[in-house]
């Protein structure tokens, strides 16, 4: 793969207050450039309120210790020798399933971005991202968020347009839950969520995990999907 990735300092500040003084954003790298896992791993941790707690060449490695690494954010490229990144989320949605990944292309394929993304994953970058942008959409998916670009998003509600009627659909939500997935689909965060109803961060989180349950579903998208079918 080409190394599209170089920073020139591993101090990048993102201008944000919110994160002194808080634990740090663990994180996990699969990734099987050595520059690009390097280059990544310093800028993580020369970046202040992140850390990373592991790097990894390969999706079978990453499987194997990312359990015990307990990451907040895994950052998984998706072409990766022999397993594919889409099939490591799929496989990490599985043992982990509060797992959030943000792949990582060399190009913007939407078809293999909407596999990933329909895999379980919570958002992508493309590896030409600056390096504040890439510590930022850390923090936002970290925080509930789902970068992608809208062309990704129109392919996951479209998929759900087409789907076969019968499905399980938002009537099993509790008002509380259609309050908080409402305000998901206008693209608040779980901090953002909490704050415009003065409850919890946690408390929201495990909204949107029940919410996640009652739609089989595996990410914010494909429950802003589901909400926004006819």
């Amino acid at each position: 793969m080409s190394n599209y990735m170089h920073f020139d300092s591993p101090k990048v500040s993102l201008g944000r207050d919110q994160l002194t003084g808080a634990m740090p954003i663990k994180v996990s790298l699969v990734e099987d450039s050595d520059h690009v896992r390097e280059s990544l791993a310093t800028l993580i941790d020369g970046a202040r309120g992140f850390r990373c707690v592991g790097a990894h060449r390969s999706a079978e490695a990453a499987l194997k210790l990312i359990p015990s690494e307990q990451p907040d954010v895994v950052l998984m490229d998706i072409h990766l020798p022999r397993m594919s990144g889409i099939e490591c989320v799929r496989k990490l949605k599985a043992l982990e399933p509060d797992s959030l990944v943000l792949m990582l292309t060399a190009y913007e394929d939407d078809d293999l971005i909407f596999q990933a993304l329909k895999a379980g994953a919570n958002g992508y970058l493309v590896k030409q991202t600056p390096p504040s942008e890439i510590l930022t959409a850390i923090q936002e998916v970290h925080e509930g968020g789902a970068p992608m670009s809208s062309n990704i998003a129109r392919k996951v509600i479209q998929s759900f347009h087409q789907a076969e009627p019968g499905e399980s659909s938002t009537e099993t939500l509790s008002p509380r839950e259609r309050e908080i997935l409402d305000l998901v689909s206008k693209g608040y965060t779980n901090k953002e969520i909490a704050d415009v109803l003065s409850i919890a961060f946690q408390t929201v989180h495990t909204h949107v995990r029940n919410i996640y349950t009652k739609l089989h579903v595996r990410s914010r998208t494909e429950a802003v999907a589901k909400y926004l079918r006819p």
